[in-house]
Order: structure tokens, then sequence, then C-alpha cells
């Protein structure tokens, strides 16, 4: 039976025709049979695919041997193309879509004035070594909130984002200035999120940022549940969240009954694509699985007919 897997990557480099990229790109998946979302801008590629591993690793290849990819960080995790409704690929703005195009600089060496990238090795000796002088490092997670809910850093500051397009807001809005000071290390699932956010740290004052290199995904592979993550990672395609070891821990809770999950559930609403948590007999009742604003809107429905 043949393997499959996925794959996981980006790169910062700049692109001088980003369209020519994106057919370059599209053409690869369907030559390989491989599934996946891509986007490309004029600072470089943010992807995952997947399907059978071989057909994985020539796409691989091929995408490494344009001059800008050469140096793109690529993870593997479990999976297949069945993973993904479709191949999608796309030229935007930004490949993060942090709503500041303006403030990233971008040359072949990457992102510049961001943090310093630390492995995970290099994290827990930085932890150890400032512990040993009783000063403490904060982990910034740079997900979406709802991301933690089911897995995170222990202690970690979690900003109430709900895209990434709420941290500038959030970085400007004073509520982090006490950690301007700290040893700060952001984090989020593969790596790519943080190269932004730990410029827009830099840039607004933050004084001694790091960011950790691969992301949650690296590091689980090099710690699993025995280091200082706990939980789940969430991940964005049919998967929905993964575990790094059978001895991961559920730290997420059911908004239903708060049973330990790890389970999304969308709205009962179709049109409606916001997820919360739930236990398997709470994600039955469709009633229960409306979100608080169709909830609301449901009722505000039934008054205004009853009043008419």
């Amino acid at each position: 039976m043949a393997q499959h897997r996925i794959v996981l990557f980006y790169a910062f480099s700049p692109l001088p025709d980003p369209e020519a990229i994106r057919l370059w790109q599209r053409s690869l998946l369907e030559q390989w049979g491989l599934r996946g979302r891509i986007l490309i801008s004029k600072d470089g590629i943010n992807g995952t695919a997947g399907g059978e591993i071989r057909a994985v690793k020539q796409y691989v290849k091929a995408t490494r041997e344009y001059p800008a990819f050469h140096r793109m960080d690529i993870k593997w995790s479990d999976g297949s193309a069945e993973d993904f409704p479709r191949i999608s690929v796309k030229v935007r703005d930004e490949i993060v879509s942090f709503g500041a195009p303006g403030e990233l600089t971008v040359t072949g060496d990457g992102v510049q004035g961001g943090g310093r990238h630390l492995t995970p090795e290099q994290v827990h000796e930085l932890v150890d070594s400032r512990r040993a002088t009783g000063e403490e490092v904060v982990f910034f997670d740079g997900r979406n909130a709802f991301e933690a809910q089911i897995g995170k850093f222990k202690d970690a500051v979690v900003p109430q984002v709900e895209t990434t397009h709420d941290f500038i807001r959030e970085l400007d809005s004073g509520k982090y200035d006490e950690l301007k000071d700290k040893p700060v290390v952001t984090y989020c699932t593969g790596g790519i999120r943080c190269e932004v956010l730990s410029s827009l740290m830099v840039n607004r004052g933050f004084r001694e940022v790091y960011q950790l290199k691969g992301g949650i995904a690296r590091y689980g592979e090099k710690y699993g549940d025995k280091g200082l993550w706990e939980g789940s990672l969430y991940v964005f395609d049919r998967r929905m969240h993964l575990e790094f070891t059978p001895d991961a821990v559920t730290v997420g809770r059911c908004v239903g009954c708060e049973a330990p999950t790890n389970k999304f559930e969308n709205c009962a609403t179709p049109s409606c694509r916001k997820l919360r948590l739930f236990c398997p007999e709470c994600a039955a009742d469709d009633a229960l699985r409306l979100c608080p604003d169709c909830y609301a809107s449901g009722h505000q429905a039934v008054e205004a007919s009853t009043i008419s």
C-alpha cells in the first residue's frame, strides 16, 4: 500500500512575478496528483500539500529547484490529499495576512529585522539559563486565539485575536507593553506567522524577541509531549488537530458540558463558519451548536415574526 504524507512549507524571498509562480505551482500539484493550499505574494510562498509520499517529494524537489525557494522551511506530518477539498493556489498581497505588507522588509535572506530564530533545543537552553537568574521567559502565541484552546505552551500569553489582522491592533493597544523589556519567544504552527509577528514586535519596541524555528510542529517532533508544550495542535485541513504522542493531554473543554475534547465543530447555521469545541454528545444537538451570534439572530427573527 502506498504511503501518504502532508508537507508544510514556506519561504520568504522577493518574487518578481507572483502570477507566473502561481501557474507553475498549480501545474506541479496537478502533475503529481496532489491537493493543497498555496499562497504566493511578492514576498514569497506559503503552502501545504498532501498526497502519495513519492509524489510529494518530487513536488518539493521541483519547488526547491527555483532559486528563491532553495532554502524553504519544510515540515512533514501524517495525512494525504484527502485532507484537502481541492487544489487552491492564489496570489495575495501577503502570504500571512497581518494587514501590514508595507512594514515587512524581505530580501533573498528572508525577513529582515525580526526576532532571532531559536531551535527547540535553544529554546530550552534560553528558558533554563534565564530561570537560573530568576528571569521569566515569556511565550507569546502568534496564532488565532481559538487555536490555543486545544494546545499551547505552558503559561503562554495568548492574545485574544480572531484573525492575524487583529495582531497589529493588539500590539498597538498597550496591553503588552510590560513585556517589552522581557525575553519573548513567539511561536505558531509552522513558524511562518512568527516571521512577521516578531518583526512587528521589534518595530514596536520589544527589545528581546525570539521566534521558535519551525514552529510548534518542529518542537513536537523533537520533544513530543515531554517538553513545554501541552495539548493538541490545530491544523488547517480536514484533520483539524493532531497529537504528537499518545501521551498528549486533552486541554480543550466542551462549550456545552465542559467535558475534555479537542474536536472543533462548525456552527449549526450552514453559512456560518465559527468553530467551537464540542464533545460528541453535545455536537449532536444542533440548537446547542448555534454560535452566540446565530442564536441571538434566531431569537430576534422569532420575536420579529411574533410581533408582526
